[in-house]
């Protein structure tokens, strides 16, 4: 730390107390800085591991509802087969109405579901140094 002159009281003596009130503001200032840097260097991280981990839950949400939706329907209620004398394939033809049908239905379920679980919270496990626990950081 480098040698920082005091003010002195007539008899000569350094104030002690100002002294060590200067030494513990610089260090409080010093640890605040730290602190700040390292936040700021792990907040990108972080902030992409929620954004994988929401994604991951997204994804999930929306395959589970897609394939809610799709249980109710087949395959002949999409598409229409024509075939010749032969039993050749000679035309599909989509049910325009029952894929759109579909696609609202999917698209409802998956709001309904994002909105029941709104406030739901990621967590992301962040090894300490020893790799031997886990810590906790969550973003709601």
């Amino acid at each position: 730390m480098p040698k920082v002159c005091f003010n002195r009281i007539p008899n000569g003596k350094i104030d002690i107390r100002k002294k060590k009130m200067l030494k513990s503001s610089l260090i409080l200032i010093i640890a605040i800085l730290v602190m700040l840097f390292i936040i700021k260097s792990i907040n990108p991280i972080i902030n992409k591991l929620c954004l994988d981990e929401s994604k991951k839950k997204a994804t999930l949400i929306s395959n589970r509802q897609a394939t809610n939706v799709m249980s109710r329907y087949s395959y002949d209620d999409i598409v229409t087969i024509y075939r010749d004398s032969n039993d050749n394939i000679t035309m599909l033809k989509s049910n325009i109405i029952a894929i759109n049908e579909i696609t609202s239905d999917v698209a409802i379920k998956i709001q309904e579901e994002f909105e029941k679980n709104s406030e739901s919270e990621i967590y992301i496990k962040i090894r300490k140094l020893n790799g031997k626990q886990n810590i906790f950081w969550f973003w709601t």
